[in-house]
């Protein structure tokens, strides 16, 4: 274990140093979840036009699950106490922090957690390819963005990714036990797969997201307004 963490810690530092003042200020907009908010409308937008009158059996899983995703990763960091890097005694005066250290406590993290939640759940429930490869693509951007910013250590992400994706599966088949005890039936509800043409809107709303932040950092840096 002592081996691993040193190997964690050196992987880390080697990530945490390729910097700049410019990606420094991209990497905190990747980071925020606010930055995201079009990506999620969107995903509200498809999940109660394709699914109608079960839509919002969808909405209350997806929203209890990342509910539990956040939440057992913070009861784990209580539990565990691993030191996030910038804490951390050993490399703190090593960490490249972008705008703040977080809380003490790092371990696993909830951002990439989330992130594979969402990834997970929303690939049952959509089986499209193109939703499912442009949502990996957001989160391991994400993911990435938390050791950049000096949030997490690399173990922390993978735990975080261990948690969501297993936390999505569990609430699919949750929510599809459920809603087979509920209309009496044996076999499960065939889910109807998100059209490629649908997909490809939210692979443009993404798209879209990542090009605006891109650009309000260039513009930023150009003009000196940092």
């Amino acid at each position: 274990m002592e081996l691993l963490l040193k190997w964690d810690s050196a992987l880390f530092l080697q990530l945490n140093a390729m910097h700049s003042p410019w990606w420094d200020t991209a990497m905190l907009f990747f980071t925020r979840k606010e930055s995201w908010l079009p990506l999620y409308l969107m995903l509200l937008i498809l999940i109660i036009r394709n699914y109608r009158g079960k839509s919002w059996l969808l909405l209350i899983f997806l929203i209890l699950g990342l509910v539990v995703s956040d939440q057992v990763c913070n009861i784990l960091k209580e539990i565990v106490e691993r030191y996030r890097p910038g804490y951390d005694p050993a490399i703190k005066d090593l960490t490249h922090i972008v705008l703040r250290k977080g809380g003490e406590y790092g371990f696993p993290s909830s951002h990439a957690a989330n992130t594979f939640f969402m990834m997970t759940f929303t690939g049952y429930i959509f089986r499209n390819r193109i939703s499912l490869i442009m949502l990996l693509i957001w989160a391991l951007l994400v993911s990435y963005s938390r050791i950049y910013v000096g949030a997490h250590f690399p173990l922390d992400i993978l735990a975080g990714w261990t948690i969501g994706i297993l936390t999505g599966w569990f609430f699919y088949r949750l929510m599809t036990w459920v809603e087979t005890k509920a209309t009496g039936s044996r076999r499960q509800a065939k889910v109807k797969p998100l059209p490629d043409i649908q997909a490809g809107l939210l692979a443009l709303v993404f798209g879209s997201v990542l090009l605006t932040l891109l650009t309000a950092v260039y513009i930023l840096h150009k003009y000196n307004f940092l």
